[in-house]
């Protein structure tokens, strides 16, 4: 039960951070994301119900499988090689890298002007069109040129 309640505040972190615009939490996230699925794969092998494996005597099936040990040792190294990779490539990221937020940019008098010029009703009906009958565009055919006259 204490690894289970372990897991989902693990993953409930990892989600939290991941909401996070900052890339340095996003890669934290995805160190908690990946430190849960250990401890859920852990857990499943029955290490705490179960004797060790390949140390005593005992019988084979009282002992705990080695198996999923084997992919959470495995799944250490993975892990560490990817947040590593991650971190380089955050260190080495320009300044300018910044997710803009479209919303704080907009500016409402244009939203406005493109509301009224482009109706969301008519604008929905073109969507649709083009969705359900799609016709490619290529380069140099007679109906580019007639957008490029249009634009």
């Amino acid at each position: 039960m204490t690894v289970a309640i372990t897991v989902g505040l693990l993953m409930f972190g990892a989600v939290y951070l991941f909401s996070k615009r900052e890339l340095l939490r996003v890669i934290l996230g995805m160190v908690l994301l990946g430190h849960a699925g250990n401890l859920a794969i852990l857990a499943a092998g029955g290490t705490d119900r179960r004797a060790l494996p390949f140390i005593g005597n005992g019988d084979v099936a009282a002992q705990a499988d080695p198996l999923p040990q084997a992919f959470v040792l495995t799944a250490i190294v993975i892990s560490f090689a990817v947040t590593v990779l991650l971190l380089v490539l955050a260190v080495t990221g320009r300044s300018d890298d910044q997710v803009a937020d479209p919303s704080e940019d907009a500016d409402p008098h244009e939203l406005a002007a493109a509301d009224a010029r482009f109706p969301r009703a008519e604008l929905g009906a073109a969507v649709r069109h083009l969705a359900t009958q799609p016709q490619p565009v290529l380069h140099g055919s007679h109906r580019h040129d007639d957008r490029e006259e249009r634009g």
